[in-house]
């Protein structure tokens, strides 16, 4: 596993740091994300919520996550990503610091929650568009994952974080104490986050023969890189303002499939987040501690699953692989064993099987997000990466608003809540079958670019001549 990149040891370092705090970036996204479910009890009981009341303030989140991902991500083919990101996390923290004036009850965390949900629908895909400003097309598939993984560890370390904190300050001081680890996150970006030399709002996409990254790009403490070495006879220089038509990108089938895919995807990961300790406790037969420790087990496995298919993508592609079997058939795969365990869990007898295959099932599928995501940004010019990457993100995000209700209507209609349950993960799992099938037939970024991107060629990509 290597991240240097050929231009210099200092910028190296410092792809290495950026990468870091993007993680952390991607931990407080779901940190704050997930900090309504774990103290729902006492918001309940102190503001006498009635569970549909509790339910609004949950899916106000999403009132305007895809809309603001899709606008905030053609920003970012414009704007510097040291203060887009630092206005984002502004934006969460003034989301939640609100939620400590004691009369704060039930408007207020309608609006607050709405106001947080814009804030983070840009999160993802800015996160990986700024990552992928730091390396070269082969390099790319994990630092994907590992911002993946960042989401991931923010759902494993956060939930005792919350519940402690929840003990000590009570269910206020959670989203207190998470606003100001956001603004503790914005000092460390201001002084050590920026855009790369492949960023067309950085350094330019790829640096010219003989040229220095541009300030932005290192540190004043640390050493100007030394000169990026000529470029080899083949190859051929993208300016950073190198722009084509939308549409050329959106019907291309690496955008299309790997946006369906990932659409797919979220479905079962929203469905986990809304029912999966319900189905535990009422369906499986959990007790609420058993239920609190069975929760966590899809992202403990999401974070292996992405960290591992990252590390095999990039292998592959460093072993000359084309990027349609590193990129989307390895995804396609993911998504394909997700759907079939979720098929095989309503099917299950024993607690311990249905244990690993809803582990597995709602959590492999995170392996397929960054491969999509590192496969996208392979056909965009560095100058509109950020805006195909949100509006993949937004148009996949929109079943995280579906999901939930879809799977309420499913139970209602059962003639058993059991049974609903059962057509709702069977339905989740039937979509990440097709969602496989279209990435696996479609999703082929190495032809795609040829057509989209021919001139965005990282100079590490290109052998010296």
């Amino acid at each position: 596993m290597s991240f240097e990149a050929p231009a210099s040891a200092a910028s190296a370092r410092r792809a290495r740091v950026v990468l870091a705090l993007l993680m952390a970036f991607m931990a407080l996204n779901f940190a704050d994300k997930g900090v309504l479910g774990l103290v729902a009890d006492p918001i309940r009981d102190d503001l006498d919520l009635t569970a549909t009341e509790f339910g609004t303030i949950a899916s106000s989140f999403y009132l305007l996550f895809s809309i603001s991902a899709l606008l905030v991500g053609f920003l970012g083919n414009r704007l510097r990503a040291r203060p887009l990101l630092a206005v984002l996390v502004l934006i969460w923290s003034a989301a939640q610091l609100p939620i400590l004036i004691p009369a704060a009850g039930f408007a207020t965390l309608i609006a607050t929650r709405v106001l947080l949900g814009a804030g983070e629908g840009p999160g993802l895909p800015l996160s990986n568009h700024t990552a992928f400003g730091w390396f070269p097309q082969e390099r790319r598939s994990l630092p994907a994952a590992l911002i993946t993984v960042g989401g991931a560890l923010g759902a494993v370390l956060g939930a005792p974080l919350v519940i402690v904190i929840e003990g000590t300050l009570g269910w206020r001081g959670t989203f207190g104490a998470l606003g100001v680890l956001g603004l503790v996150w914005l000092l460390a970006w201001w002084r050590w986050g920026g855009d790369g030399p492949y960023s067309a709002t950085g350094s330019g996409a790829t640096p010219a023969a003989g040229a220095t990254p541009a300030a932005d790009a290192v540190p004043a403490s640390e050493p100007v890189p030394e000169a990026v070495p000529t470029l080899g006879k083949d190859a051929v220089e993208a300016a950073p303002d190198e722009r084509i038509p939308y549409r050329r990108i959106f019907l291309t089938g690496t955008w299309l499939g790997g946006t369906f895919s990932m659409f797919t995807v979220m479905w079962s990961l929203a469905l986990a987040l809304a029912w999966l300790p319900t189905w535990l406790e009422d369906h499986v037969g959990l007790s609420d501690a058993q239920v609190s420790g069975a929760v966590g087990l899809p992202s403990v496995t999401g974070l292996l699953c992405a960290l591992g298919a990252g590390l095999l993508a990039q292998r592959l592609l460093a072993r000359g692989t084309s990027a349609r079997l590193a990129q989307g058939v390895l995804g396609a795969v993911a998504a394909l064993l997700a759907g079939l365990c979720l098929l095989l869990l309503t099917r299950a007898g024993s607690t311990a099987l249905i244990l690993v295959l809803m582990a597995v099932g709602f959590a492999v599928g995170n392996a397929q997000t960054p491969l999509t995501n590192a496969a996208i940004a392979r056909i965009c010019p560095p100058a509109q990466r950020a805006a195909a990457l949100a509006t993949a993100y937004a148009i996949a995000a929109t079943s995280s608003i579906l999901a939930p209700y879809v799977t309420g209507l499913l139970v209602d209609s059962a003639a058993t809540e059991a049974a609903g349950f059962d057509r709702a993960i069977d339905l989740s799992g039937w979509l990440l079958v097709a969602g496989a099938v279209v990435a696996f037939l479609i999703v082929r970024p190495d032809q795609d670019g040829q057509r989209t991107a021919p001139a965005d060629r990282s100079p590490s990509t290109v052998p010296a001549s």
